[in-house]
């Protein structure tokens, strides 16, 4: 099984970015926890981040070429403003799953909107770097056995 993670904007500063929303891991740690846990699960993974809009739309468009199995997905600044990432995202009919570090539905109001979980599987907020784990074993618990009706 292949999972394409994405990450967007300033996600590359975790560790500096206002630790007191999404604490004190770096992204080289969360990129090291999630190829663990890839490895533990018997995927195959490749971690992205991009702090452009067509960067990550190229990468989505890419993933149906390269035979992704699902994409786990934090578009973060993106996740409110892109009906590009979106579009990507229904084009190549791969199923995906949104995670999110912080809990975005207790932040700002403008926050409240995802264009990504009109298409998403699931959406998973508040976990911190627990989220993207368990993304991803919803995404191969799904690609294994078929759809799951619980929301995250």
């Amino acid at each position: 099984m292949k999972i394409l993670v994405i990450n967007g904007p300033n996600l590359n500063m975790l560790g500096i970015r206002e630790p007191e929303v999404y604490g004190n891991g770096t992204y080289e740690e969360l990129k090291m926890r999630i190829t663990d846990h890839c490895v533990t699960r018997g995927a195959e993974v490749e971690i992205f981040q991009s702090n452009y809009e067509g960067a990550i739309v190229e990468k989505i468009q890419n993933a149906y070429f390269n035979s992704v199995d699902g994409i786990v997905i934090n578009p973060a600044g993106y996740t409110h403003t892109s009906v590009a990432i979106l579009d990507a995202l229904k084009a190549v009919s791969i199923p995906c799953v949104e995670v999110h570090i912080s809990k975005v539905d207790s932040r700002e109001e403008f926050r409240q909107v995802s264009y990504v979980r009109y298409v998403a599987l699931t959406t998973i907020t508040g976990k911190g770097f627990n989220g993207y784990l368990e993304a991803i074993d919803y995404l191969k618990e799904y690609i294994e056995n078929g759809s799951k009706d619980t929301k995250s």
